[in-house]
């Protein structure tokens, strides 16, 4: 017999992200960007718009998934310490776990939510528990942005959802996913994710390149209506890791097969016709 859990949490999951409203009325358009990246020498293969400042879109997890990481290590957070759901939290649309304000989620579940289904409650709560609030959270994300080298991109909260100020370049994004790699190889792994299990229930992810092509690695995927259809991803053959961005594709298959393309070009692997 279904919960009534249960069923807030297939409501809240299923809900399309085309219903976010654009982060600012006057971007009629997103713009286009991709770049590729050697990830162990940092050399830039292939680049265009590399340095258009978009918007990131649920990209923006990226970051808070680097602060939880460095919580972790820090000690500042533990995989089975419960984070609170707060009303605020809760509110957050569309992706969520919808487990209801003053309930709580580990950091583990936190962790899992945002790598596979990218839910929002789960990264409100992470930046509240850690700053106290989602904007002295977002000062935090754009201070460790800096820090990283990420020079043109600016957070204001910790999900993504739009804000015309939270900006970002496919630049920037390469870098982060570079820092991922370097700083926290074994949590990297868990990009490579394709699903979770939450309170029994099993849930698949939405990036379709990780499933699409070999060797592939996650990183993270975000669509707002302002941002079009983005994708920070990394892929090895065994000999040779590329970090790739696509900002603005038109379509989740546009932006996977654009990826497919970059890849097949630099690292070998044949997937597209």
């Amino acid at each position: 017999m279904m919960t009534d859990l249960s069923r807030r949490l297939l409501l809240a999951l299923a809900v399309t992200l085309s219903i976010i409203a654009p982060a600012a009325a006057e971007i009629k358009k997103p713009g286009h960007a991709h770049i590729l990246v050697d990830a162990a020498t940092g050399t830039i293969l292939e680049a265009e718009n590399a340095d258009m400042v978009l918007y990131p879109a649920s990209l923006t997890k990226m970051m808070t998934l680097y602060l939880t990481f460095e919580a972790l290590h820090s000690g500042r957070f533990d995989w089975d310490q419960r984070l609170v759901i707060s009303q605020n939290a809760n509110d957050k649309e569309p992706y969520k776990f919808a487990v209801g304000a003053g309930n709580t989620i580990s950091v583990r579940e936190a962790v899992m939510g945002m790598v596979v289904l990218s839910t929002n409650d789960a990264a409100t709560a992470v930046a509240e528990t850690l700053a106290g609030s989602e904007e002295a959270f977002g000062q935090m994300m754009t201070l460790k942005a800096r820090e990283l080298g990420m020079t043109s991109t600016v957070f204001t909260n910790p999900s993504g959802l739009p804000d015309p100020r939270q900006v970002t370049t496919a630049t920037d994004m390469a870098r982060l996913g570079l820092a991922l790699i370097r700083d926290f190889p074994e949590e990297y792994k868990l990009f490579a994710s394709r699903g979770m299990t939450f309170r029994g229930m099993k849930f698949r992810g939405h990036n379709a390149f990780l499933v699409q092509y070999p060797g592939a690695e996650g990183i993270k995927t975000g669509f707002t209506n302002a941002s079009g259809y983005n994708i920070v991803t990394a892929a090895s053959n065994g000999e040779r890791r590329l970090v790739g961005v696509v900002l603005g594709a038109d379509s989740a298959n546009a932006r996977t097969q654009e990826m497919i393309t970059l890849f097949d070009r630099h690292l070998g692997t044949k997937v597209s016709q």
